[in-house]
């Protein structure tokens, strides 16, 4: 079994990427106005981010990631332990395209193919917590008594105890990225955003 990282070597990579989110920026000749404008992130966030004076998390790193279109692992620096690749399979659930983008264990994510044919809402509940972000098309959210469309680069989080379903608009495919977590392994994902639109 590999090991784990250190205390010690997560600080030291940790402490690389605000220099490396700087170089980032540089090269592709943004400001950091331009750059909070892009992500929705505040400029002093940035500032920190980048000076070493706030810790990076994922819900800050992805919109930066997407925003510079680079991996996220360019910009977190990961070691290769091993080997780190995921072996993608994608599936067919409910006539959905499923993409598993973590090993079983823990909290899970999938990269979801839905088709346009998908509109009819189907609410279900069950224990955990998920995270839904729009990579592609439009999204339609449909939880306890709300019913919401969301576009590319807007996210949602809910308590999967709420019924709830997603799926297409109706007017397009859409592709989500999901991240699930059973009972108190909650995703952390406070980014700014702007807010879905009720859908008609």
């Amino acid at each position: 079994m590999p090991e784990s990282p250190s205390p010690s070597s997560t600080a030291a990579a940790l402490d690389q990427v605000g220099p490396r989110l700087r170089r980032v920026r540089e090269q592709r000749g943004l400001t950091l106005t331009e750059v909070a404008r892009l992500t929705g992130i505040s400029k002093s966030t940035l500032s920190r981010l980048e000076n070493g004076q706030r810790r990076p998390s994922l819900e800050l790193l992805l919109p930066l990631a997407q925003t510079y279109r680079v991996p996220l692992d360019d910009l977190v620096g990961a070691p290769e332990i091993g080997d780190p690749r995921i072996r993608l399979k994608p599936r067919r659930v409910n006539g959905r395209t499923v993409l598993p983008l973590t090993r079983p264990g823990g909290i899970q994510a999938w990269k979801i193919v839905i088709p346009t044919s998908q509109s009819e809402p189907n609410p279900r509940t069950h224990d955990g917590f998920e995270w839904l972000y729009v990579l592609s098309g439009q999204m339609r959210l449909v939880m306890g008594d709300q019913d919401l469309v969301l576009g590319v680069g807007e996210a949602a989080e809910f308590d999967t105890r709420v019924p709830h379903w997603f799926g297409s608009t109706g007017e397009g495919p859409a592709e989500v990225l999901s991240i699930f977590g059973r009972p108190g392994e909650r995703a952390p994902t406070h980014a700014p955003h702007s807010a879905p639109q009720p859908a008609h």
